[in-house]
């Protein structure tokens, strides 16, 4: 029986089973597939009078449906196929002429801008003869390499529509990008460094974060992907932030609070007694400020609150996300994150009570902001309280032991995967600026931080006879991440390259991006803070037939050579363009790398002649960047790239991926040849991969995004959840991100993705 299509125009065409099993046998070029298997069960989706974007769409999915773990190369044709389909929509938007090659930038460029889908800022910083050879370098086969979840991803979220019909291509996409980020470097040698920027972001070599990959050539875009601020005790400090919250968000940022300064539940206003309800009045209205001010549309805010635990509201603070309990003290869609000090820890380990108490309380009757200290600072003032408490001094406190409050911590994780974990005094030793003020706690995926400070409000001054509310002296910590794709990476010299143009683009960024809070702006002057990170981990140890649980020494040398090779670039662009402002009196002006001296070095690093050079080449010309690199989540952008996310083990060797219209299978890129090479996370004891993370970590100046994963099939015991968090402890680990945990019944700990940070 004849089975008639309808064409894009209206008219019918008779189906051809030829031009179907051409198409394929093109589309699977390269590949060791039949391309006969998706067509035997064509009846199943092959109906008289359906649209030939109906047939391309049931071909696509039928052909996804085909990819397992012994032909893994379906999920590239699916995704080969899906650009097909874009091209052909893309075209007929843009008004392209039927038979012409999808690509023509400087017409697409016009259009772009004529639109408003694009700035103007390419045709007013480069002439037309610089567009012309831009276009050159463009090569469209770039396109070829997504598999469907890539493919799709890249058209759901990051590519440029009119109306609502995509127009953009992706190396429409990448060139323009290119071209934007490199726009103030020398004119004699920006175009080769649009061509070098264009082929590592279209080959997948480096990976931009959510907000540059996404706003970078649209009008207006904030580029900064993380954010932390604080504030101060006071109702004006506190509906700032809220502002400054609810502006970020605006633009696209994931943004941390810390709310450690915020008086108690029962503290006095104005000297009246249990005035106060506390932080978690506050973090409710943080809450609904995140969900009611959308990321442009696309994704509700994300806000992680951060609170000390010494602050008497912590119990509270714990149960945030639980399901029991009072509903108005619930916090939902908020990230709750502890920021704990060694004392602490310490207190843990030798099984004492802990002190919490009041920061208003102590701030009016000592003088001592709580919030800003850490070390030995902070264990004086501590131990003062301590014994002020027990002498009956203090009106408002708790004693509680410590061991049992970090089992409220456990308890909270495995129920809800939070709170994530901030180590203090490991943050501020490892702060390369501790001469200019503390770290109080994380972004939103706890790899990005640095000094904060609340700005002060004050409402008492008159202009034109109104009264005005003036911010002064407040820093919000700002970062631009990028990460590298380590699975796409096949050369030391390479890598090198690669993290130069990384370290290059994040810093021009840093001054290309129209920050949405002033405290911002200052502190990207002040600090030039970016975040290199990295991704495709277990494919590189894969490759390289290195299992995961054996994988230390390896990971330490490799990521000793990209601290190596992300300090040298740096350092080389001091020397073009100067240093960050807070560079006079920051360890990187004392000699001290990494939290460490030259003699550290030449004891411990396995290329010491290279930090050699580097120390020397540091007192001569300083350094761009204050903090240099920071390893992200990478849950979605590491689909695009096709590797396996950040540097943890994969979670499972094939999965299927469900959501509201349909599933997508996935795997690791070299599951085929490289089967058994790939250890999986939930198969491994989280203390190894601590271990593991330990190695990378001393290489990393700011931090990694580290979830655990505790498998209860595999009988894990409370006591293996606290060893693992003593472990990461006293390894210098940081910070710890989502606590997930398989059930029994071989379900999992739902999280969302990272919404900011490098995907």
């Amino acid at each position: 029986m004849a089975v008639n299509l309808i064409k894009r125009d209206g008219s019918v065409q008779e189906f051809s089973i030829f031009k179907l099993q051409t198409l394929l046998a093109d589309v699977c070029r390269g590949f060791p597939l039949d391309v006969k298997k998706p067509l035997l069960n064509l009846d199943e989706y092959l109906k008289d009078g359906m649209s030939t974007s109906e047939l391309f769409n049931a071909l696509t999915m039928n052909v996804l449906s085909q990819t397992s773990v012994e032909e893994p190369e379906w999920k590239n044709v699916a995704g080969r196929l899906k650009m097909l389909a874009l091209y052909k929509q893309a075209s007929l938007q843009r008004g392209t002429p039927k038979n012409q090659p999808p690509y023509d930038y400087e017409k697409f460029l016009k259009y772009a801008v004529e639109k408003g889908i694009y700035s103007s800022a390419i045709p007013e910083k480069y002439n037309k003869e610089e567009i012309k050879k831009a276009a050159s370098f463009i090569k469209p086969e770039f396109d070829f390499v997504y598999d469907y979840a890539g493919a799709n991803l890249l058209l759901k979220r990051y590519l440029c529509e009119y109306g609502d019909k995509i127009v953009e291509l992706p190396q429409d996409m990448f060139l323009s990008i290119a071209l934007l980020i490199e726009q103030d470097e020398d004119r004699g040698t920006r175009l080769d460094k649009v061509k070098d920027t264009y082929e590592k972001l279209a080959d997948r070599k480096i990976s931009l974060g959510t907000p540059l990959l996404m706003n970078l050539r649209r009008p207006n875009g904030n580029l900064s992907s993380c954010f932390i601020t604080a504030m101060e005790d006071t109702r004006e400090s506190i509906f700032y932030v809220i502002d400054q919250v609810s502006s970020i968000s605006k633009f696209g940022g994931g943004v941390g609070v810390n709310i450690s300064r915020v008086r108690a539940k029962g503290a006095r206003i104005k000297g009246i007694k249990n005035s106060s309800g506390g932080v978690i009045p506050w973090i409710r209205i943080l809450n609904d400020t995140a969900v009611a001010v959308n990321q442009q549309g696309k994704r509700k805010g994300a806000v992680t609150v951060s609170l000390d635990m010494w602050h008497l509201d912590i119990e509270d603070f714990l149960e945030l996300r639980t399901e029991n309990g009072d509903q108005r003290m619930k916090a939902y869609d908020i990230f709750p994150q502890i920021v704990v000090p060694d004392l602490f820890m310490q207190k843990v380990e030798n099984n004492e009570d802990w002190l919490m108490v009041d920061p208003h309380e102590i701030r009016t009757k000592y003088g001592i902001e709580l919030a800003d200290l850490w070390g030995k600072e902070f264990e004086k003032a501590y131990n003062q309280l301590y014994l002020e408490a027990a002498f009956g001094k203090l009106e408002l406190y708790k004693f509680y032991p410590a061991k049992e409050l970090l089992k409220k911590v456990m308890r909270s994780q495995i129920e809800t995967g939070m709170p994530y974990i901030a180590f203090k005094d490991t943050l501020n030793k490892y702060n390369p600026n501790k001469h200019d003020g503390v770290i109080v706690g994380t972004n939103l995926c706890t790899e990005s931080h640095s000094n904060v400070r609340p700005s002060h409000i004050d409402e008492d001054r008159l202009q034109d006879g109104k009264v005005i509310r003036t911010a002064e002296g407040g820093l919000v910590h700002v970062c631009n991440l990028v990460s590298i794709n380590l699975a796409n990476i096949d050369s030391d010299e390479e890598l090198e390259s690669v993290c130069t143009t990384s370290v290059r683009l994040l810093d021009n960024a840093i001054d290309l991006t129209n920050v949405p809070v002033l405290e911002g702006q200052a502190h990207n002057r002040r600090y030039r803070t970016i975040g290199v990170g990295a991704m495709g981990l277990a494919d590189m140890l894969a490759k390289h037939n290195i299992p995961y649980i054996l994988s230390a020494g390896y990971v330490d040398e490799l990521f000793e050579k990209i601290a190596i090779y992300n300090i040298r670039a740096s350092i080389r662009l001091a020397k073009e363009k100067g240093t960050f402002g807070a560079y006079p009196g920051s360890d990187w002006s004392r000699g001290i790398i990494l939290g460490h001296d030259k003699a550290w070095f030449t004891q411990n690093a396995k290329h010491p002649a290279a930090w050699e050079e580097i120390f020397t080449a540091l007192a001569a010309f300083g350094i761009r960047n204050s903090q240099i690199a920071a390893i992200a989540p990478n849950t979605s952008s590491s689909l695009i790239q096709g590797c396996t996310a950040s540097v943890l083990p994969v979670y499972s060797k094939f999965f299927v991926e469900t959501h509201g219209k349909g599933s997508i299978p996935n795997c690791p890129p070299f599951i085929r040849e490289k089967f058994w090479f790939y250890q999986e996370n939930r198969n491994i004891s989280q203390e190894t991969v601590i271990d593991v993370m330990s190695h990378i970590n001393k290489w990393i100046d700011t931090g990694i995004s580290i979830e655990l994963m505790y498998n209860l099939n595999r009988n894990i015991r409370a006591r293996d959840i606290y060893n693992t968090i003593m472990s990461a402890w006293k390894k210098d680990i940081k910070t710890l991100y989502y606590t997930r945990t398989i059930q029994k019944d071989g379900s999992s700990l739902e999280k969302s993705e990272c919404v900011s940070c490098a995907g």
